[in-house]
């Protein structure tokens, strides 16, 4: 068995600290004990996008908003559904999770970052979604474990009732906010509905068929 290497860590901004390690060809990110993302996993991160893209087919211009960068899965996968004259904008709070993406994990992007349609912001993700009204046909967030956050109690005001309404105030008509989840959270689904979004829950897998069960909410502004 190829033993783990610990690559480099980084700094959470308001508390925490992420590790990047590498096995052989497979990386990990963790916070403390736990996993928070695998190159092997990428099933529930792509199902995100795919989901997503498919509620906002045949849009002219689609614009979509990614919280949180992780390894590129999300991005990826959000690329090859949309159109040439889309944009992405993705947003990561930790720096160096970028750093790693064009560095250590180059070739789990596999050049998605110089796609000419996406363009990365280094910061919160909350501060794009409340400065922007009826601008994205769609907001994929994959920041933290989901509404039930464990890096940043910062991260549970995406998921409260102001949250929602800046999300839901931030898309065009008919456009999806989607949110991955480690786990289901009927409190969240309830709030997503009084919240003026038409809610679906989705049960996905890590991997394929096989791995940890995920939840995706696909939430329509209705």
């Amino acid at each position: 068995m190829i033993p783990w290497t610990l690559l480099d860590t980084a700094k959470i901004p308001g508390g925490g600290e992420l590790r990047l390690k590498q096995r052989g060809q497979e990386f990990s990110i963790m916070l403390g004990t736990n996993e928070l993302m695998n190159s092997r996993l990428s099933g529930s991160e792509r199902a995100l996008a795919t989901l997503s893209c498919e509620k906002i087919k045949g849009r002219k211009a689609q614009h979509i908003l990614i919280g949180g960068l992780g390894m590129g899965f999300t991005l990826r996968a959000a690329l090859g559904e949309l159109d040439a004259d889309a944009k992405v904008t993705v947003a990561e709070l930790v720096p160096a999770v970028i750093s790693w993406a064009r560095g250590p994990m180059t070739t789990v992007f596999d050049g998605c970052l110089d796609d000419p349609r996406v363009a990365i912001h280094e910061g919160d993700v909350r501060p794009l979604i409340r400065a922007r009204k009826a601008t994205y046909d769609a907001i994929l967030l994959d920041v933290d474990n989901g509404p039930d956050g464990i890096t940043s109690e910062a991260n549970d005001g995406l998921y409260d009732y102001q949250g929602l309404k800046a999300a839901r105030d931030a898309l065009r008509p008919g456009g999806v906010l989607a949110v991955w989840s480690s786990g289901p959270d009927e409190r969240f689904t309830k709030r997503l509905r009084d919240s003026g979004f038409a809610a679906e829950v989705v049960n996905t897998r890590a991997n394929g068929k096989t791995g940890a069960r995920h939840v995706i909410w696909l939430a329509t502004k209705s």
